[in-house]
C-alpha cells in the first residue's frame, strides 16, 4: 500500500504475494464536483484515477515498488450468459450503419473490455464472429444499445447460459426471482414460473392493495423471455426482479416459446393486400410499405412451427370494374424493442441491429425449412 502517490512514480502491481509486476504512473486525476482534474500528488483517503498501467484487473493492488504487499483480492462474479456477435449479412447491410466490417466490430468489442471488466470477449468459430459473455442478458443488451447509438451495424444470436462441469456433472446458473403480483393474477404467474422450472421458497402478502410477494429459485435459462410472459399473464401489473444466486444441478429441458415465426417469402415492400390475409396467420411486426427481405421474421405464428408468407404480393390488376369497394382493415403491428427481440429469438434466429432499425431474421446457416 502507498501513503502518497505521485505522477511519474514507479510502483509495484500485485495480484498475490507471488504474482507482481512493475509499472509507472503516467497521469493522476482527482474528482472535483462532477469533473476530473489533473493532479501531481494524492494522499491516503483520496479518490483518484490512475493512468499508465496496462492490463490492470479488478482486485489488483498498486503498492510501493520496494516493500509493497497486495491487499486481499476482490472476487468478481463470473459471467452467466453469452451471446454471439457477427457482422450484418442481410441484404440491407450498409444502408443505416457507419461501422459494418468485422474489424470495426472486433475493435469496438475489445475496447469495451478496458472499462467493462466484468465482461469477456472471445473469438468465435469464424473470423467475423465474437462471443460476448456477461452477467445476464441486461449486461450485454446495454452494450448492444450503446453500439447501435454509436453507428455500429451487426447481428446477435440468442442468449445462452454458461454451464460448468464439476465431477462429470453439468451445473447451470440459478437466480433468485422476486415477483410482486396482484392476487387475481397469482395463479397464472405461479403456473408460468412452474413451467420454467422455478421452485418457490417464500410467499407473503404485501400491503393492503391485495398484492402477493413470491420468491423463486429458478435457472437462468428459465428467465429468458420470462419478463414479457409475466407482464402478459398479469396484464402488466406484475413486478419482476432477479439476482444471481449460485450454480446448481441441471434442471432439465425448458420450453421458453411454443409459437413459431412468420417469415417473409421474398424481397420487396409489404402491401396492405398481402398483410390483410397474412394477419389471419398470427400477429404481424410490420406495417404496409415496409421493406423486407427473404428470411426476415415479420410476425408471430399462432401455431408451433414457422410459416413462410408473401407479404409483398400485390392485387392483380384487371379491366373489370367492381360494383362495391372493399375496405381493408389491418391490425396494429406489434411494437417490439431490443430486449423483446433478444428474448424472442430461438437457436436458428438472429437479431439485426442498426442505428435506425431492429429486425429479426432466420439464421441461413441453421434455419430449418419453413412450410
Amino acid at each position: 500500500m502507498l501513503g502518497i502517490l505521485q505522477k511519474g512514480m514507479d510502483v509495484r502491481v500485485c495480484t498475490s504475494e507471488d504474482s507482481c509486476r512493475f509499472g509507472r504512473i503516467s497521469e493522476l486525476f482527482v474528482y472535483e464536483k462532477f469533473s476530473r482534474v489533473p493532479a501531481t500528488k494524492v494522499e491516503a483517503g483520496d479518490i483518484c484515477a490512475v493512468c499508465g498501467i496496462e492490463d490492470i484487473q479488478i482486485g489488483e493492488t498498486i503498492a510501493d515498488k520496494a516493500f509493497g504487499k497486495p491487499l486481499p483480492s476482490i472476487k468478481v462474479e463470473e459471467p452467466t450468459v453469452k451471446m454471439a456477435f457477427s457482422i450484418n449479412t442481410s441484404p440491407f447491410v450498409g444502408r443505416e450503419g457507419k461501422y459494418v466490417t468485422s474489424r470495426n466490430l472486433r475493435d469496438r468489442l475489445f475496447r469495451e473490455l478496458e472499462r467493462n471488466l466484468a465482461m469477456k470477449v472471445e473469438e468465435g468459430e469464424t473470423a467475423d464472429t465474437f462471443v460476448v459473455s456477461g452477467r445476464g442478458t441486461l449486461h450485454i443488451t446495454i452494450l448492444i444499445e450503446n453500439m447501435r447509438r454509436e453507428g455500429y451495424e451487426f447481428m446477435v444470436g440468442p442468449p445462452k447460459v454458461i454451464n460448468k462441469k464439476v465431477d462429470d456433472k453439468v451445473l447451470e446458473p440459478y437466480e433468485i426471482a422476486t415477483v410482486e403480483v396482484p392476487e387475481e393474477h397469482m395463479g397464472s404467474v405461479v403456473e408460468l414460473l412452474g413451467r420454467r422450472r422455478g421452485q418457490m421458497f417464500d410467499m407473503q402478502g404485501v400491503g393492503s392493495e391485495g398484492t402477493t410477494l413470491l420468491k423463486y429459485k429458478i435457472p437462468t435459462r428459465g428467465l429468458l423471455g420470462l419478463r414479457n410472459a409475466i407482464l402478459t399473464a398479469s396484464r402488466g401489473t406484475a413486478i419482476l426482479n432477479t439476482i444471481f444466486d449460485s450454480y446448481g444441478p441441471w434442471a432439465g429441458d425448458i420450453i421458453t416459446r411454443d409459437q413459431g415465426s412468420l417469415v417473409a417469402f421474398e424481397d420487396g415492400t409489404s402491401t396492405s393486400y398481402a398483410l390483410a390475409s397474412s394477419q389471419d396467420r398470427g400477429q404481424m411486426f410490420i406495417a404496409p410499405g415496409a421493406g423486407v427481405y427473404k428470411g426476415q421474421i415479420v410476425g408471430i405464428h399462432q401455431r408451433t412451427g414457422d410459416l413462410s408468407l408473401n407479404v409483398c404480393k400485390k392485387k392483380a390488376a384487371t379491366n373489370v370494374r367492381s360494383n362495391k369497394e372493399q375496405t381493408v382493415v389491418l391490425d396494429t403491428p406489434l411494437d417490439y424493442s431490443l430486449d423483446d427481440c433478444i428474448e424472442y429469438i430461438l437457436e436458428d434466429e438472429l437479431v439485426e441491429v442498426t442505428p435506425s432499425s431492429i429486425r429479426m431474421c432466420k439464421n441461413p446457416k441453421l434455419a430449418k425449412k419453413t412450410r
